[in-house]
């Protein structure tokens, strides 16, 4: 029996356990137990029904941990077989989830972490990508994370804002092409929508929406990377463009301006260029003014010194990274191409060069890679 699938039962699994008394620390132990018996058991006695049986087997898992060592020996003895079903709801308790583990007895980032971990599926180490952290050091915050949740109930759910947090990154490592989970964060964010008549719900919707309409020309047949100035803009799904607008001024509409809004506007404006010299690069910065109001984020910073850069020309975009920490994320590559189109391409090639030591995916890597070769050869030639 095909078992790729499986991972997709985790949320509604915990869920159903939870709901029933388990804390969610213990929960996620269970059911991941009971993860490792479907592969050992599924493809010799397929079940008619997976949810059913994982939850069955999960829930003995479960009990197995607060029983005596007798009681969990006999139990483990009836595993081999298939287990008598119980009843259980179709109903998708992602979105319940994700609210859970916003928990409010968990810092924000130990919350998200954990989310990532226990219900998206995530290894530890892609976790660890996406915050740019050592693997081992994101590993010792998801244990304290549940840890901390231990014996706790979680019957009292986190804020909108750091779901949301937690499907903005959902989304940041789907789009990556490292894991395709873009398609889960959208239709968990639009469900979201569904239920929160929030503004920056239909902001972050409206963002992943507009970016996801470009991924068919963000890489080559061989998943090299593409520059959105040099992406085939014939490729892009204009109907998710379309979209993705539509929900954006709605949300504007409410007048209660937030980050992902923000971001989405500048989406926007990047979908409405027919071509990369029609961008309007002037109402760009404009928004990540905005953007820097709500946020004071350095890697926004960093991005609206490259927008500088393309509006005012390139020395005014140095001007503008002048300011901003070297150590912040993907500082040398924006560095690297301000430089390049001021013809400083020695000072382009060590940039790119520092920039591909720094890159968190191979596809990024191999195009700094290649940028910095490119300079470098023009450097050598005179040019």
């Amino acid at each position: 029996m095909d078992t790729t699938g499986l991972s997709e039962l985790i949320p509604s699994v915990i869920g159903v356990l939870v709901r029933r008394g388990a804390d969610f620390a213990s929960a996620e132990d269970a059911v991941q137990s009971a993860l490792v018996r479907a592969l050992e058991v599924w493809p010799d006695y397929p079940p008619r029904e997976p949810k059913a049986w994982l939850v069955t087997v999960a829930w003995r898992k479960f009990l197995d941990q607060v029983r005596s060592d007798d009681a969990r020996t006999a139990r483990q003895e009836l595993d081999a077989r298939e287990p008598e079903l119980e009843t259980v709801s179709d109903s998708d308790d992602t979105l319940w989830l994700y609210f859970l583990c916003a928990h409010p007895s968990l810092a924000t980032a130990s919350a998200i972490a954990l989310t990532l971990r226990a219900v998206a599926g995530l290894t530890t180490a892609q976790i660890a990508t996406a915050y740019m952290v050592p693997e081992a050091t994101m590993a010792q915050r998801i244990s304290r994370a549940k840890q901390r949740i231990a014996g706790v109930r979680l019957d009292r759910p986190g804020d909108a804002s750091t779901v949301l947090h937690v499907l903005y990154l959902l989304f940041n490592e789907g789009y990556s092409g490292e894991i395709d989970l873009a398609s889960e964060a959208i239709r968990v964010t639009s469900q979201l929508s569904d239920l929160l008549d929030e503004p920056e719900v239909r902001g972050l919707l409206a963002l992943m929406l507009l970016h996801h309409a470009r991924r068919a020309a963000r890489t080559e047949p061989s998943g090299r990377l593409i520059p959105l100035a040099d992406q085939d803009r014939t490729l892009w799904d204009t109907v998710m463009i379309a979209r993705g607008v539509e929900i954006l001024q709605s949300a504007l509409a409410r007048d209660r301006l937030g980050e992902y809004q923000a971001q989405a506007a500048i989406a926007a404006l990047h979908a409405d260029a027919q071509r990369a010299d029609e961008t309007d690069w002037v109402q760009i910065v404009e928004w990540y003014d905005e953007l820097v109001s709500l946020t004071d984020s350095p890697v926004v910073q960093l991005n609206r010194a490259v927008a500088v850069g393309e509006a005012d020309g390139p020395h005014a975009g140095l001007a503008a990274l002048a300011d901003i920490d070297p150590d912040v994320p993907r500082f040398d590559a924006a560095s690297a191409y301000l430089h390049q189109r001021t013809s400083e391409l020695a000072v382009a090639a060590t940039a790119y060069a520092s920039a591909a030591r720094r890159a968190t995916n191979a596809a990024e890597r191999d195009h700094l890679v290649r940028q910095a070769a490119r300079c470098g050869s023009g450097a050598g030639s005179g040019r």
